[in-house]
């Protein structure tokens, strides 16, 4: 397959906390041919914020890894990490470095924007109760504690809305990270100026301009326009390339893995997330489960948790190993129930609500091991997100597909091993680590050729995995 103008390759992006990562691939076969990857500066909860312009920097780097293909782009999709808040003035320019996802700084908005009309009116209007992670508790902050910025913004971005905006001069996002915003209704598609104007509560008059300035929300295969000249000067790329709409990282990884109904997906990154695709919304009024849109016009029920890897790579620093030491102490100790554990909750965390919090190891003896302590942190991650997977459960999201480990942390044998022991079935991790990025192509495979999800997907084997399964009686639940 290729696009009308004969070209062959679609390129998709994956802007993370971390990084920005791209993917060349065949449009027919989804075969990759280059990558490219580029770092960003470090972000540090709880004020967790980053300048825009530093991923387009990113972006242009990890384009030119790509070399001489390029020339055979068709289309570019950008994922984005969800929920951060870029406000840009008039002429473009960033008004404050953006708030991200694990910017905790807004718990008190986000306190009080639920205590408005409370949790269940956020979730039957939004989908979601407004934790200190959403857009809408960062915008409230900044009414609160940066008015004159608010005063000077002229356009609400999400951060893979940013991208596209750079890449297309089009103010535009899809559902799927819209629907992470606070400020947008996933089942009816639209937004909901009326849980906007609740950030009077905290600044009164503040709303008033707010739902004017938010992107156009595009369908799932809807072009978000062509690449302009100057941005095709700057990545090295034809004219004429489409974008596609974009979309957030979970959304992507989702399409990245061709993920079916009732299927589930286990992330360990900087966040740890778990989540599935429904064809049906959820609106769980006690916040844990977040009711998303994906990006194909179904919903993504979705659990997120704050501390994950990081946990781990912490925990090894201590105990003076690498991410691949403390996982091979970690597979050595011997299960014991009545062992340490680790309550990982080392930046504050999200699900639990408990922004405030810190992480602590319980039922240490003397006789307590750096394996032992090794296995606790493992565990300790793990048990955070197979809380969530209950939580999802209890809000009647279909869990009876395979459970895909995906992720940084899906390459650590012991996170790998311990997600099946505990979980006491197999685990698959895809042979493609890099969903996010592999989800936007294939989004820009759909807008680029005209066709459907499934045909791409179909086309490209999506969802190849290789399994773990579960040591019997050496699981032991910790």
């Amino acid at each position: 397959m290729t696009s009308p103008d004969g070209r062959s390759i679609v390129i998709g992006v994956d802007s993370s906390t971390q990084s920005t990562k791209v993917e060349a691939r065949r449009m027919d076969t989804g075969e990759l041919l280059a990558v490219g990857r580029s770092r960003h500066p470090a972000a540090r909860p709880p004020a967790s914020e980053q300048d825009p312009d530093q991923w387009w920097r990113a972006l242009i780097d990890a384009f030119g890894q790509l070399g001489s293909i390029r020339d055979s782009a068709a289309a570019v999709s950008v994922a984005g990490q969800q929920h951060g808040l870029v406000l840009l003035d008039p002429s473009g320019t960033p008004v404050r470095p953006a708030k991200l996802w694990n910017d905790t700084t807004s718990a008190p908005q986000a306190a009080a924007l639920t205590a408005a009309v409370g949790g269940q009116q956020w979730a039957d209007a939004c989908g979601s109760v407004p934790l200190a992670s959403f857009t809408i508790t960062k915008l409230a902050w900044v009414a609160a504690n940066e008015p004159e910025a608010l005063e000077r913004c002229e356009a609400i971005m999400l951060p893979h809305d940013y991208l596209t905006w750079r890449l297309t001069g089009r103010a535009v996002t899809d559902r799927g990270d819209a629907s992470g915003t606070g400020w947008f209704d996933p089942s009816a598609n639209t937004y909901r100026s009326d849980m906007v104007e609740l950030i009077d509560t905290i600044d009164p008059g503040a709303a008033e301009a707010i739902v004017g300035l938010l992107p156009v929300v595009l369908a799932p295969d809807e072009p978000a326009g062509e690449l302009i000249g100057e941005a095709a000067e700057q990545l090295g790329l034809p004219p004429g390339v489409i974008v596609g709409p974009g979309t957030g990282d979970n959304m992507a990884a989702a399409l990245g893995l061709g993920l079916l109904a009732g299927d589930v997906a286990m992330s360990l990154g900087t966040s740890g997330t778990i989540y599935s695709v429904s064809n049906t919304a959820t609106a769980d009024g006690t916040g844990a489960v977040a009711g998303f849109a994906d990006a194909k016009g179904q919903f993504l029920p979705l659990v997120c948790t704050l501390n994950a890897t990081k946990v781990t790579d912490t925990v090894a620093r201590w105990l003076g190993v690498d991410a691949g030491g403390l996982a091979e102490l970690a597979l050595n100790a011997e299960p014991n129930a009545d062992g340490p554990a680790l309550i990982p909750y080392f930046d504050g965390e999200r699900t639990p609500n408990l922004p405030d919090a810190r992480g602590k190891f319980v039922g240490l003896t003397n006789d307590t091991s750096r394996e032992d302590l090794a296995l606790a942190a493992h565990d300790g991650v793990l048990k955070g997100l197979f809380a969530g997977r209950e939580a999802l459960a209890a809000a009647s999201v279909d869990l009876s597909g395979r459970t895909h480990l995906i992720g940084g942390g899906a390459r650590n044998a012991a996170y790998r091993q311990r997600s099946a022991d505990l979980l006491g079935h197999e685990i698959y991790v895809p042979d493609n680590d890099e969903t996010v990025a592999t989800g936007a192509a294939v989004q820009a495979a759909v807008v680029a050729l005209g066709v459907g999800f499934d045909e791409v997907g179909d086309g490209w084997g999506l969802g190849a995995a290789t399994t773990t399964e579960p040591r019997g009686q050496s699981a032991g639940a910790r």
